[in-house]
């Protein structure tokens, strides 16, 4: 009988894969004219995305600086030499803070075009398989940026010593002309409350994603929710369905779809009022954990990381117990 409910099972889980199962060409997609205005406008951020990628993965601190400079705090020498160090540093943070700014701006071109409701969203991908690249490309740069973020402690300690030393040299001088701000007094405060979240870049795209959900009024809320819902089971079941699997090319397009996959996951958890992991979300949570799981050859420990420590619902009472046990 147990093996009987399993057959059967599986048979469900294929027939519900049906809906999900095409080919996304990442490797050589090109848009389409109805996708080549809002494509164009992604590109051009999209390539600045690079530059702060290497940017962040370059960046060292100034933390012997700092440190020299706490532990000798008479020493006006070694202060102004730390406040020298910390300065060009903060300007580099201010510009990745600056980037997310453009992000937020541009994301709902793309959600406006990928959950309009002209089509289903499996159209939508189908269809527009250049903007859901452009789409995964984002959530990609985000799961990257966070993880360089949370992995560098330098930039918080960086930037918090430049918020405590900016104060103490404004309060010296009554004339604020005189002092060498090199970050506007208000944007300071809103860099400190952006860098003070562990995962920055993703609390922008989901502050951002429920934005879009709630000043559209148009939009049935489903729509976007239903997008992500059928991103995150359509990179799974391109790994997943061998034929599909050895039409990729590249194995960091392979790597790809994974990272795409559970960037969707915690982006829908944090977006959804019940959250990913609840058997009401539509997204094949267990068969998502299992796939990353059997990657042998590919680092997904991280990513399975993120699953357990950037999402948000699931310690929920509705999380089932077997998928909570697949992430122990």
């Amino acid at each position: 009988m147990g093996n009987l409910l399993k057959l059967l099972s599986r048979e469900e889980s294929k027939k519900a894969d049906d809906i999900y199962t095409f080919f996304v060409d990442f490797e050589n997609c090109e848009p389409t004219e109805m996708e080549k205005e809002v494509w164009d406008k992604i590109k051009a951020v999209l390539e600045e995305a690079k530059d702060v990628l290497e940017g962040l993965r370059q960046y060292t601190g100034a933390a012997i600086l700092i440190r020299d400079a706490i532990s000798h705090p008479a020493d006006e020498g070694l202060q102004e030499k730390a406040w020298n160090g910390v300065i060009p540093l903060v300007e580099q943070l201010r510009k990745y803070y600056d980037f997310s700014l453009l992000l937020e701006n541009n994301i709902p071109l793309l959600l406006e075009a990928l959950c309009s409701d002209n089509m289903t969203s499996r159209e939508h991908l189908e269809k527009q398989q250049a903007l859901f690249k452009q789409f995964a490309e984002i959530l990609d740069f985000v799961l990257k940026f966070d993880d360089l973020k949370m992995t560098n402690p330098v930039i918080q300690n960086d930037f918090s010593y430049y918020r405590r030393t900016e104060s103490r040299r404004r309060m010296v001088t009554s004339d604020s002309t005189e002092t060498d701000e090199k970050v506007p007094h208000e944007i300071a405060n809103r860099m400190s409350l952006f860098y003070a979240h562990s995962t920055p870049m993703l609390k922008m795209l989901s502050d951002t994603t429920s934005s879009f959900v709630s000043q559209n009024k148009n939009l049935p809320v489903e729509n976007t929710t239903d997008c992500l819902c059928t991103m995150a089971n359509i990179c799974r079941v391109m790994i997943e369905n061998p034929e599909y699997c050895s039409r990729i090319k590249n194995v960091e397009t392979k790597l790809f779809c994974l990272r795409v996959m559970v960037g969707v996951i915690i982006l829908y958890d944090h977006v959804h009022p019940v959250g990913a992991f609840a058997k009401s979300s539509g997204i094949d949570i267990k068969s998502s954990i299992k796939l990353l799981k059997e990657q042998k050859d590919m680092s997904s420990e991280g990513l399975l990381n993120a699953l357990r420590y950037t999402t948000k619902h699931l310690h929920d009472e509705s999380t089932p117990k077997s998928v909570k046990q697949l992430l122990d």
